[in-house]
Parts: structure tokens; sequence; C-alpha cells
């Protein structure tokens, strides 16, 4: 069976899992707002920061295991840079 994707949503993200948000930070979601279009809200695994927002349509949040949360809060900053220079990569190819 065929499960559909909501492109608000493409990444399939639901409350409990854990997403990147436009920062970086690895946010546990705790609510998802679906009226029109679809906001994720959360706790950033890193610093505790609230609330966490991002459109998952627009800002194309990521699902991280939650085994990859500690890798993360390990090396941080080189996560970031990481990170920055993948979307780089992949924004010249779709020029």
């Amino acid at each position: 069976m065929n499960e559909v994707i909501d492109l608000r949503n493409s990444a399939g993200i639901r409350v409990g899992d854990v997403y990147e948000d436009c920062s970086f930070h690895p946010v546990l979601c705790t609510e998802i707002d679906d009226d029109g279009g679809v906001v994720l809200s959360g706790i950033s695994l890193i610093d505790g920061s609230f609330p966490r927002s991002c459109d998952g349509q627009h800002c194309a949040p990521i699902r991280i295991p939650v085994e990859g949360v500690m890798a993360i809060k390990r090396d941080w900053e080189g996560y970031v840079r990481r990170r920055k220079a993948e979307l780089s990569a992949a924004a010249r190819e779709t020029q």
C-alpha cells in the first residue's frame, strides 16, 4: 500500500519526531499546526530554546534519527558547518 505524501510536510514529521530546523538545531516536535500550511513547533535539543518553529514545506526540515542527536550535540559547530556546505552544494547543483 502506498502512503500519500503531504507536500506541505514531505518529510512526514510527526509529534515526537526529531527534526532539523532552519538554524540546524535538532528539535523535538511537540506540535503541528496544519491550518493552511504545516507549521512544526518544538524544543531545541541543543539549548532547550522554544518554541522552535518551521514551515514544513518552505523550510524543508529533515528528520534526524535520535541516535544522531548526541553526535550533533558533541560537535555542534562542525555539524552546522557541514550542513551549510551540503545545502550550498545542493543549491549550486540546481542552478
